[in-house]
């Protein structure tokens, strides 16, 4: 039997999570991959010579975390469940001609979540719970999705704040409904869809670190211009240490090429290592940083979670 131990810590999930049909199994997306170089010639694409990092890369990320599960109590005798959440949105600023990095903005929201028609604002001792009222029936199952939305609202205002002339913003995470930002990227680094045919894959799978596929266009209802990268890793399962980077469907070819290419000289030199970090090389040194930082700014969830409690029974 041949087998490799995946590099992430298992509390993580695995880097690359197939469905269960296997990794051979393709997405229902339509791909078009002969934007970049035609089919039969895909190959691994090393860094292009004259290629430069930008000065400045902002790296965003956003945390989420649900405090207390809630019921409310209709005139009616009915209930509608909600959730009380917190969430936070930061952006890390890396000056690469000096070699630093600091924290650029960082802010921190919450939320209750219902679809309850009477549900009020909730105050649990010092800290607020805006209503944001979902729509349909707001099943329970449902409502962690509806975190989302505000988040990412909240990751384009702090990425905003920060921006300058020729950087380049990196967004953990696909794009979504951030595609309109200039020169930005989504840098997915669980891969849970196989979206190439198997001769495609073996080019991927196929990288040496620090070279990438040629560049194809995803179909999806999110689609863009899209690519895979392979961190710095040492040898191992055929998906270690790959991600994927999107850009905006919006971009001519040539640009998303463009972007590809500096995608290449930059992304690397951020990679993690296994002994600093359990989702080495994938999650990037200062999205790591920034991640443990957003959520001790989201306070104690114990604490939160006892100050729930109390306002509801002082409700009651």
């Amino acid at each position: 039997m041949t087998f490799f131990v995946d590099a992430w810590d298992p509390a993580y999930g695995a880097s690359f999570e197939a469905s269960p049909g296997g990794p051979a199994t393709p997405s229902s997306a339509q791909v078009e991959a002969e934007h970049e170089l035609p089919a039969v010639d895909w190959r691994a694409i090393a860094p292009r010579p004259g290629v430069q990092a930008p000065g400045v890369v902002l790296l965003v990320d956003g945390v989420r975390r649900i405090d207390a599960s809630v019921w409310t109590a209709e005139e009616d005798g009915g209930s509608f469940p909600g959730l009380a959440a917190s969430y936070a949105a930061g952006v890390v600023h890396c000056d690469l001609e000096r070699g630093a990095a600091q924290l650029a903005g960082a802010t921190v929201e919450r939320g209750l979540f219902t679809a309850s028609p009477s549900a009020t604002d909730v105050v649990a001792g010092n800290i607020r719970y805006p209503v944001r009222r979902v729509s349909g029936s707001g099943e329970l199952a449902k409502l962690p999705a509806a975190v989302q939305g505000p988040l990412t609202a909240l990751e384009v205002a702090v990425s905003a704040a920060a921006r300058t002339d020729g950087d380049l913003l990196v967004v953990d995470g696909p794009l979504r409904n951030r595609r309109q930002l200039p020169r930005t990227l989504g840098y997915v680094k669980t891969q849970h869809s196989q979206y190439l045919d198997a001769r495609l894959t073996t080019v991927v799978t196929g990288l040496a670190p620090g070279h990438r596929s040629p560049v194809f266009r995803l179909g999806t209802a999110w689609g863009g211009w899209s690519w895979y990268l392979r961190l710095p890793v040492a040898p191992g399962a055929p998906w270690a240490g790959i991600v994927r980077l999107e850009c905006s469907a919006d971009l001519e070819i040539a640009e998303a090429v463009r972007l590809a290419d500096l995608s290449l000289v930059t992304l690397p030199r951020f990679a993690s290592t296994p002994y600093k970090d359990p989702r080495a090389p994938q999650n990037l040194v200062p999205i790591a940083g920034l991640e443990r930082l957003l959520r001790s700014r989201l306070g104690d969830a114990r604490l939160l979670h006892r100050a729930l409690a109390a306002a509801a029974r002082a409700g009651r």
